[in-house]
Parts: structure tokens; C-alpha cells; sequence
């Protein structure tokens, strides 16, 4: 990978870090504080059961919020376990602000949003972050739904994630379908997405990670990442794998808030975001299960290879 952080002054503030500039030997690797507000499965990996392990395993503190609590997670067509009310939700965030500790936060994250009640929740918190710090990012993974399937939220909810949730954004994550909903654009080509990526950053997020990218004439077995910033656009072409179990995106949300923290760099954040993610679905190919294989797949986690190479598209 083109960049590689190092250890460096223990006092630098994250500030340094997203979004600054210079050359690549002037990131400094520095574990980040999250508060991950997502669900929770007591069986599997979606939702905060997708994101702690990976942002820990890579040396990260997470503060896990929980908005459900499920056997398993609803792609089994059945599940047992309570959905916390917004404000129980609210409770715990009002708990960890007692400790005096949202100072301390240098992220939220946020997936799924099935009422806007627990959305008010979450961006009542992220103004709480960053009243306490200004610098701290919000990333918000705008899961809406998906090629083939369409949308998977409650009526209203894509609405209210386009016109209340993203602009308040620092960093979103949509893939390609919610890209298009969000901007209003096709996207069939790499010039159309970046359009329709322009028009999503002028909401407010500076970050767009979109994920699953087919165009028209793209080779056949094989998808791209992208992540466009001020900075520029870069895309990541991996194979495409015969798989598709729940929680990938919120893997990827995960990963990618966690690179581009420590790298500042979003073509490097790209590379290892990838890399990581791909071995995880490489693992969960070879094990034959539905379930993501993220113990399996730790170490490509915790030292992404330079498997993939990112490309600038402007």
C-alpha cells in the first residue's frame, strides 16, 4: 500500500488525522474512541456484533450502544429479543455523558435506522460529541436496502436517512443502490457515479465510501469500491465472490471509518478496507456458512495485506 502510518507522538491530537494533507510519512497511527450506536445478535455478526471485534482487533476502544437485542439477525426470516425503545437508547447515552467522557469520543457510528425516533436518538448524540469535541466525525453506514431487493426499511425511513440523517454526515457509506436513491442519479458508469457522489457530498457528508459498484461494461466477476473525498476519487476492483452474507456493510463501515482514521489517507483506508473485507468473505466461502467468519479472518483484519491496489479516477 502506498501509505503506511507509523507510531508517532502519543500527544497528537486526531484533528492531524482526517483530512489533513501532506506526505505520507506524516500519519501517525493512533488508536480512535467510537461510539458505535447499531444493533446487536447474540448469534452471528450484524450491527455492533459486526463492528466491535474488528475495530478492537485492530486496537481501537468502541463504546457499543445497543438498539436491539436479537437471538439472531432477521435475514433468518425469524428471531427472538427485545428492540429497545429510543429512549432506553437514550438512557445509556445520557449514561456514558455522566462519565464526562464524550470529550474523549473521536467518532459515532451508526447503521441501520428503522424509526426515525432512534435516528433523532443518534444525532442528538452526535451533536452532544461534538459540542464536547469538535473535531470528532460522524459515519453513517445509510442502509436503506440493495440491488435485487429494493428497499428493506419501513416506508419513510429513506426519506428521512437522504433529507435528515446524511447531511449531517461526515462520512457515509452507501452502496451502489442507496447511492442512487440518495443523489437521484444512475450510476452506470464511473462517470455517472461520480456525479451522483458530488451530489451526495454537497448534502454535507466530505467522505463517500460507495460499495458493490457494477457499470455496464464492467468485466464480468468483478465489483468495485469507491471512495471519493476533497482530496480526489479512488476505486478498488476485487473479484466478486458467490456470497453475500449480512453484516458485510457493517464491517465495511467499520473498517473504513477506522483506516481513514489512522491514515487520513482515503486511497489507503480503501486498499486495507478491502483487503480485509475480501478475506472475510473468502473465509466465510471456505466454512460454507452464512455467518461472517471475522474470528477466522482476524488476522487479515488486524494486518490488512496489500492485496488490492487502489487506482485514482480523478
Amino acid at each position: 500500500m502506498p501509505v503506511h502510518p507509523h507510531d508517532g507522538d502519543p500527544g497528537l491530537r486526531r484533528e492531524t488525522l482526517i483530512g489533513a494533507s501532506g506526505p505520507a510519512g506524516e500519519w501517525h497511527h493512533l488508536p480512535v474512541k467510537i461510539l458505535s450506536i447499531q444493533s446487536s445478535v447474540a448469534y452471528g455478526y450484524v450491527g455492533n456484533s459486526a463492528a466491535v471485534f474488528p475495530l478492537q482487533r485492530l486496537g481501537h476502544e468502541v463504546w457499543p450502544v445497543l438498539t436491539v437485542h436479537f437471538s439472531n439477525h432477521t435475514g433468518y426470516g425469524a428471531w427472538r429479543g427485545p428492540l429497545l425503545t429510543p429512549a432506553d437508547v437514550a438512557e445509556v447515552i445520557a449514561g456514558i455523558e455522566d462519565r464526562g467522557v464524550l470529550a474523549d469520543a473521536d467518532a459515532v457510528l451508526s447503521g441501520y435506522q428503522g424509526d426515525p425516533a432512534m435516528g433523532t436518538v443518534i444525532l442528538d448524540a452526535v451533536e452532544k460529541v461534538k459540542a464536547a469535541n469538535p473535531d470528532a466525525v460522524y459515519c453513517c453506514d445509510p442502509v436503506m436496502g440493495d440491488v435485487g431487493r429494493g428497499m428493506f426499511v419501513r416506508p419513510g425511513i429513506p426519506e428521512y436517512m437522504r433529507d435528515t440523517v446524511v447531511p449531517r454526515a461526515d462520512i457515509v457509506t452507501p452502496n451502489q443502490f442507496e447511492l442512487e436513491f440518495l443523489s437521484g442519479r444512475t450510476t452506470g458508469s464511473v462517470t455517472e457515479l461520480l456525479e451522483a457522489v458530488d451530489v451526495v457530498r454537497a448534502m454535507g457528508p466530505r467522505h463517500v465510501l460507495v460499495t458493490s459498484v457494477l457499470y455496464r461494461d464492467a468485466p464480468e466477476g468483478s465489483l468495485d469500491v469507491v471512495a471519493v473525498s476533497d482530496e480526489g476519487a479512488w476505486a478498488v476492483t476485487t473479484p466478486l465472490l458467490p456470497i453475500s452474507p449480512n453484516g458485510g456493510g457493517d464491517v465495511t463501515a467499520a473498517l473504513y471509518l477506522a483506516h481513514l482514521s489512522t491514515t487520513g489517507s482515503p486511497a489507503a483506508a480503501l486498499e486495507r478496507t478491502t483487503s480485509a473485507i475480501f478475506a472475510v468473505l473468502e473465509a466465510t466461502l471456505a466454512a460454507g456458512t452464512r455467518e461472517l467468519q471475522l474470528v477466522a479472518a482476524q488476522d487479515a483484519i488486524a494486518e490488512p495485506s496489500a492485496r488490492f491496489a487502489a487506482r485514482r479516477l480523478r
